[in-house]
């Protein structure tokens, strides 16, 4: 199939699989002998399954290692857990930052007063870091 027929077919948008194939993450693909690419099976597949892991989540480097990973049928698993418990770890660390700062984003918001603005709380909130921020800095 060609590159149009194999982004309908994987979800993945024309260009996002023309970059795949420069980084390495797909194959090249053969050419027909007007120069088309031609898709086959193995690489509709490999493009849902790097779809799969972008929705993820995971960085195009984590996709490059689980596709090395999922090409050696003979591995454990553990690698694929350890790099997947890994990712959650650091899914996790994202909600608790996203979190915070949803809190601290309501607390400003409530505490706004509608007044001036030399008198705004939340302009006053970005212009002076809480001793928290100043340490995370």
């Amino acid at each position: 199939m060609k590159i149009s027929e194999a982004a309908d077919a994987s979800g993945c948008h024309l260009e996002t699989i023309r970059y795949y194939e420069r980084i390495g993450l797909l194959p090249r693909p053969d050419r027909s002998g007007n120069g088309y690419r031609i898709y086959g099976p193995a690489d509709i597949e490999r493009l849902r399954f790097i779809a799969r892991g972008r929705d993820l989540g995971f960085s195009l480097e984590e996709v490059r290692s689980l596709l090395q990973l999922a090409g050696h049928e003979g591995l454990s698993c553990g690698d694929v857990d350890r790099l997947a418990r890994s990712h959650l770890a650091d899914i996790r660390s994202r909600m608790a930052d996203l979190q915070r700062m949803t809190n601290e984003l309501e607390r400003v918001i409530a505490s706004c007063q509608g007044g001036q603005r030399a008198e705004c709380t939340i302009l006053s909130t970005l212009r002076h870091s809480a001793p928290s921020e100043v340490a995370h800095q």
